[in-house]
């Protein structure tokens, strides 16, 4: 593998003429993929057009700007032309890759009604099917990044009080509520991994393995996208849309928008002025229904 960086190096220096810093910025974008794929079990020359959207996904969800998403996808489709001119593959998985608009992105956003579906989905009586159902509460119930979910520690919930705390972007820690049904389905799980063999060096995380090993982002990915599938949702669905859910779910329940930065971590309220415009369309279709000029004579 080492070689073959080396030789695309060369290209983009030789063959494309580019700076050595933009050499180096593709290089560094490149490592994130590759990393990803590794995380993922998966040789870039297998990679297939689903691994890239996915990847796209979680970029989005860590919160790397849409600019930014746009060159490393640059990136890696400069990569995979290299690898096809030198025939180190035959088929191009980034060929239908979408490079991300820059501009408003309205996210994907479920309804209760489909997050109901996908916890009724869930078959409890499985070890791993328990653990999952506390892994949609926490996503749905408290609005939290996949980062953040992997990282909650055993030690930082307060069941008494109905909180825990959360290790955030940028370091910055913040005190989350816990639903009632999420800190029941966790208590649930508890029983389960109380009697689980756990690796060293993990007793303090939440979510753990079958090895007793903290889950990783691409396994709630996995999860997350099974769940859809068994409930045939067609919307494009990462861990990241049930925080969106939770979000816009509140907006219409008539929650501060204040309140809704505070709980998702957004240090600034711009960010969060997001979910205004998706509630725009939840506005009109209420006043469509709703408004007596509107209803028929």
């Amino acid at each position: 593998m080492s070689s073959i960086v080396t030789d695309y190096k060369s290209f983009l220096r030789l063959e494309k003429s580019l700076s050595a810093n933009t050499v180096e910025a593709y290089l560094n974008d490149l490592e994130k993929w590759l990393s990803y794929l590794s995380d993922a079990h998966i040789d870039f020359k297998e990679a297939k057009l689903e691994q890239c959207q996915d990847f796209l996904i979680e970029l989005s969800d860590i919160g790397i700007s849409v600019r930014s998403q746009a060159r490393i996808v640059s990136g890696i489709k400069s990569f995979y032309h290299f690898l096809l001119f030198t025939n180190i593959i035959d088929d191009d998985p980034t060929n239908l890759l979408e490079l991300p608009k820059i501009g408003l992105h309205l996210p994907e956003v479920l309804s209760v009604e489909e997050i109901n579906a996908i916890v009724d989905a869930i078959d409890v009586s499985q070890e791993t099917g328990q653990r999952n159902r506390a892994i949609i509460e926490m996503l749905y119930g408290s609005g939290l990044r996949v980062s953040e979910l992997i990282n909650v520690k055993l030690s930082n919930i307060d069941f008494e009080h109905a909180f825990f705390k959360v290790d955030g972007k940028g370091s910055k820690q913040r005190l989350v509520p816990l639903s009632e049904e999420a800190a029941a389905q966790l208590k649930l799980w508890l029983l389960i991994r109380n009697g689980m063999k756990i690796a060293k060096g993990s007793e303090d995380f939440l979510f753990l393995n079958r090895r007793g090993k903290p889950l990783t982002r691409v396994m709630i990915f996995t999860i997350v996208k099974q769940l859809a599938e068994l409930t045939g949702i067609r919307k494009t669905i990462s861990p990241h849309t049930f925080r969106h859910s939770f979000a816009t779910h509140l907006l219409e329940g008539g929650a501060n928008l204040r309140a809704i930065q505070q709980l998702l971590g957004h240090e600034s309220i711009l960010t969060t002025e997001l979910y205004t415009h998706i509630d725009v369309e939840y506005l009109r279709s209420a006043i469509l229904q709703f408004h007596p000029r509107n209803k028929p004579v």
